[in-house]
């Protein structure tokens, strides 16, 4: 099974101490990240603070934090993670989108190259752990916007 793990350690929090991941809060700092791309399961991240986030890689695609899928999302008001309602192939007949490299970004994020060509989001961790997918992220997120 192909899969990319970072796990926290004291080696690595010991050879990382310059960097400025050590003054992030707690919760957005991942404890564990499992990339399961053989399985095609997705992303599944152990917060430091507990909290456990499971992506599917269409939600990841989706949610792609680049300049040009940002501006796609502002332009017809999707928010990140939204699909896109596309015309064409039935969803059926389309392949599975699924990353065919994932490479850690220093310390502080995760970059994937899909099977669809695009490679340039760079997803901080802050930014994951922002679109969470999970029911309790949503309802904060949703009361949040409320108070707005």
């Amino acid at each position: 099974m192909q899969s990319l793990i970072l796990q926290d350690s004291p080696r690595a929090r010991q050879t990382a101490a310059v960097c400025d991941t050590e003054s992030m809060p707690p919760s957005v700092e991942p404890k564990s990240v499992d990339v399961n791309v053989t399985t095609g399961t997705g992303v599944e991240i152990e917060w430091r603070d507990g909290h456990r986030s499971s992506y599917s890689f269409q939600y990841l695609r989706d949610a792609c934090p680049c300049a040009l899928c940002n501006q796609e999302r502002d332009q017809s008001g999707r928010k990140p993670g939204e699909g896109v309602g596309q015309a064409g192939a039935l969803p059926m007949f389309k392949p599975a989108l699924r990353p065919t490299q994932t490479e850690a970004v220093g310390r502080y994020a995760i970059r994937f190259t899909w099977n669809d060509g695009h490679q340039h989001g760079i997803y901080g961790w802050d930014y994951l752990r922002e679109i969470c997918p999970c029911a309790e992220c949503k309802t904060a997120r949703a009361s949040a916007e409320m108070a707005k």
